[in-house]
């Protein structure tokens, strides 16, 4: 039994966290290569090394993914200082290059120095599809940078080969990624470039991405869809996530056929980025004004919202509560009970469903039954339950209703 425990210790000094083992660059510079400062890590890689995101029967294993910044050209190397073969002639390690090249397109070098004479290339990538918007953002070290939004479709030339490159970057970064099918053409791209200086030329850097699928909506309209949202970890913090969902929006907005812009599976994040573009988008709307916000969430909110922001009545119901917040003076105990009762009224709804059903169940249930599921939909806990919800989304409201005033 010693014997098996030593082994087994020798063995486990084979195996690697993967999400340390990955190194993720973009690169500009030559000497960005060798940089550690350049280097970032993902977030998951469960989707491919399993749940437990650790590689087996390698030493210092280092998997590098290194990128051009605009074309996101690609170096794909596998390093280690030993391997589990060395000393144990009848284990077999992970097959770590079969696994990253099922996600990596074909075309990518594992020649450093041919990685190198590609940066050279990066003068003539340019942005690819329509430019929608440009903006600014301002950095303590390099001053006022400039970012471009552009729209793409798969029929720009290069820009399917590009996409693949661009979509690997998803299994890294969220959590339940899957790569689309990029030939149908209802899907748009929206890209995000920073525009940088080299030895004197204008070169672009990929910032990040969104993909919407355009559904159809009887009997003539479309509703776009967001599929997938990221903004690469180098340029997280900056402001633009709110630049591109603001830029989509407005696009999707000055298109007479679009009903509605949705998501799919949108996470707590995303959900809070909609919040606070869409509320910076409402704020100026006549229903929306403060001396109607008192009044309650109104058939006018609804309907100017939809018609000129072609916001849907859940997310408008969202938008009418955090400028009420924002203008509830919430020391007032009567203004302060006003709007948590006007909050708690929407919250509710899924604690009111389940009386329904419980009424329903009183018909069809034996008496024991109907007890068990009685006991699932106790008042106490629902009324606990909805002081917690409330709670969380007011400090919610709170956070975007300071981001406001910082943007003001």
């Amino acid at each position: 039994m010693a014997g098996v425990n030593t082994m087994e210790k020798k063995l486990a000094e084979y195996k690697c966290d993967t999400n340390e083992a990955i190194c993720l660059k973009l690169v500009r510079f030559p000497e960005d290569v060798d940089d550690d400062g350049t280097t970032f890590h993902p977030e998951y890689s469960h989707q491919i090394f399993g749940d437990d995101e650790v590689a087996f029967g390698y030493k210092g294993l280092q998997i590098q993914l290194f990128y051009t910044a605009g074309n996101l050209s690609t170096l794909f190397k596998v390093k280690y200082s030993s391997k589990v073969t060395e000393t144990f002639d009848c284990v077999e390690p992970d097959d770590v290059e079969g696994k990253i090249r099922e996600i990596v397109p074909a075309g990518f070098t594992c020649n450093t120095d041919d990685f190198i004479s590609l940066l050279e290339k990066e003068a003539n990538f340019k942005p690819f599809g329509t430019l929608l918007h440009t903006y600014t953002v301002h950095s303590e070290e390099a001053g006022e940078l400039t970012y471009q939004i552009h729209k793409a479709d798969i029929t720009c030339s290069g820009f399917q080969e590009y996409h693949e490159r661009l979509q690997t970057f998803l299994m890294w970064f969220i959590e339940t990624a899957s790569f689309i099918d990029a030939d149908d053409d209802r899907w748009d791209f929206f890209l995000v470039f920073e525009k940088y200086n080299k030895d004197g030329e204008t070169l672009y850097a990929t910032v990040g991405y969104m993909t919407v699928y355009n559904y159809y909506v009887y009997p003539d309209k479309t509703r776009p869809r967001v599929s997938q949202m990221l903004v690469l970890p180098p340029f997280q913090g900056e402001g633009h996530g709110a630049q591109l969902l603001e830029a989509v929006h407005r696009f999707y907005c000055s298109l007479p056929k679009v009903q509605d812009i949705t998501a799919e599976d949108p996470s707590e994040n995303y959900v809070k980025l909609r919040d606070y573009v869409l509320v910076k988008l409402c704020q100026g709307l006549p229903s929306f004004a403060v001396d109607k916000l008192h009044l309650g969430f109104s058939a006018d909110m609804i309907k100017e919202a939809q018609d000129k922001l072609k916001i849907n009545k859940k997310h408008a119901r969202r938008v009418y509560e955090i400028l009420r917040l924002r203008a509830t003076d919430m020391s007032d105990e009567e203004k302060a009970r006003e709007y948590r009762l006007e909050v708690k009224k929407r919250l509710f709804g899924p604690y009111r469903k389940n009386q329904r059903e419980l009424t329903k169940m009183r018909k069809c249930l034996r008496p024991e039954e109907l007890v068990s599921h009685m006991g699932q939909m106790d008042t106490q806990t629902q009324h606990e339950e909805l002081e917690k919800s409330y709670q969380v989304v007011v400090e919610d409201y709170r956070r975007i209703i300071e981001r406001l005033a910082t943007q003001a």
